[in-house]
């Protein structure tokens, strides 16, 4: 019995047996695995006369079900001919496959998340997403402390809850009176329909903890959550223009973000990504161009098996080099005493993980500073944990909103200090707001 995750080293194994020319004359393969899991191949239309290739490919495809039994398609479905591969790539997540320049693996998935895909940094302002491997962590708090100190700093700040399926932060900077009328589900479910722009000017407000700043809050949903289940369930739909091409639920958020970028021109804009590995996160770590993703960490084995997980998949589909630049540990709820023991422990897994997972393997004799790695130690890496100290009266959201109406800098400072300072010494905040 093979088991799904020994399908693609089965198949390496068997297309090794082909490297040469047999393998050349194909070009490029694709490996559709569908969404039983099962294989076949995708290969250049330009195949279906040449005789010569088409004997190998009923080979590999006999080889393949021989040894993949049920997870691989009979010969007459196993070979399928198509006249565009990168418009089949473009169809699903796909990855190259290990040990192979040429044959890439296509990835049905019954999500459209697609961790593989990693969007170029937004060209606009900066773009900063608070994401953790599981809830629980203060991230959404640390989040709106972090709003409330640009604020004081003069800078226009404009927040999106995007944990659509947990949503709270805008309570944490809104008090109810001062909610919009609608949400970021209300326009998703609006724009299906081609009315999107009939609620995009009460889809924000903007918080009386501005100060010389300003915070516009982009709730989940309104001031009336309405039929927000019913919303909710649709609001992960592609969209089909009338020109026939299909946008999907992420690629309109992307529109809905840059529409309301464009609008309120804001210094920089956090985005409050949902926990877990799951398509909501993938769409704010990955498609949304961020320029910094905040990897929210507390020291334990949840927390780095999960991680541990989503980078070996970038790892696999190798991507890597794209995403690992914009990548910062934060230490969530650090322990109120044995800090500097607790930040060394963390700091250690972190390294660890990122060393197995992220940074460039140094061969012996070659100098270190050209590859992108860095030592245990040193403070201006990745792996290295930007703390955010635990208090109880930052431990909840609900009460964060009075809270915020009583602190003073001093304290926001003491708590969350180091993260602040992270995120302006790493990313540009000088937009003139004149």
């Amino acid at each position: 019995m093979n088991t799904f995750d020994q399908i693609l080293p089965i198949v390496k194994d068997v297309l090794a047996k082909y490297r040469g020319d047999a393998l050349e004359e194909l070009g490029e393969i694709l490996l559709n695995r569908d969404l039983n899991s099962r294989i076949r191949l995708i290969v250049s239309d330009g195949l279906r006369d040449n005789s010569a290739a088409n004997e190998t490919l009923q080979t590999i495809a006999d080889d393949l079900l021989n040894s993949l039994g049920h997870r691989a398609y009979p010969i007459n479905r196993a070979i399928l001919f198509e006249s565009d591969l990168n418009k089949a790539k473009e169809e699903a997540p796909s990855f190259p496959l290990e040990g192979f320049d040429r044959v890439f693996v296509v990835d049905r998935l019954t999500t459209e998340g697609n961790w593989a895909s990693i969007k170029p940094e937004s060209s606009g302002v900066p773009r900063i997403v608070f994401f953790s491997i599981k809830g629980g962590v203060g991230r959404s708090s640390a989040l709106a402390s972090v709003a409330w100190s640009l604020a004081q700093a003069g800078k226009r700040v404009l927040v999106f809850d995007l944990d659509l399926e947990s949503p709270g932060l805008s309570s944490s900077l809104l008090p109810k009176n001062k909610q919009p009328a609608y949400g970021i589900t209300d326009w998703l479910v609006e724009d299906l329909v081609d009315n999107g722009d009939a609620v995009l000017d009460s889809l924000f407000a903007t918080s009386e903890f501005s100060h010389d700043g300003e915070i516009y809050v982009v709730p989940a949903h309104g001031v009336d959550p309405g039929e927000y289940v019913s919303k909710l369930g649709r609001v992960w739909m592609p969209k089909l223009g009338q020109d026939g091409l299909r946008e999907s639920w992420s690629q309109r958020l992307q529109r809905l973000i840059s529409a309301l970028e464009q609008r309120i021109e804001p210094d920089v804009i956090l985005i409050d990504s949902r926990a877990g590995i799951d398509e909501v996160a993938s769409s704010c770590v990955t498609d949304l161009g961020a320029s910094l993703v905040l990897l929210f960490a507390i020291d334990g084995t949840q927390t780095w098996s999960g991680y541990r997980i989503l980078f070996d998949y970038w790892r696999r589909a190798n991507v890597v080099p794209t995403i690992r630049e914009r990548l910062q540990v934060v230490s969530a709820l650090t322990p109120e005493t044995e800090q500097i023991a607790y930040l060394e422990r963390l700091r250690d897994s972190a390294y660890d993980l990122f060393l197995d997972m992220q940074y460039d393997e140094i061969p012996p004799g070659e100098v270190a500073d050209r590859s992108w790695s860095f030592e245990s130690s040193d403070f201006s890496a990745p792996h290295y944990p930007w703390p955010v100290k635990w208090h109880r009266s930052f431990s909840g959201l609900y009460s964060l909103h009075g809270r915020l109406a009583e602190i003073d800098i001093e304290t926001v400072r003491a708590l969350f200090g180091p993260l602040i300072d992270g995120i302006v010494q790493t990313i540009p905040l000088e937009k003139n707001n004149a």
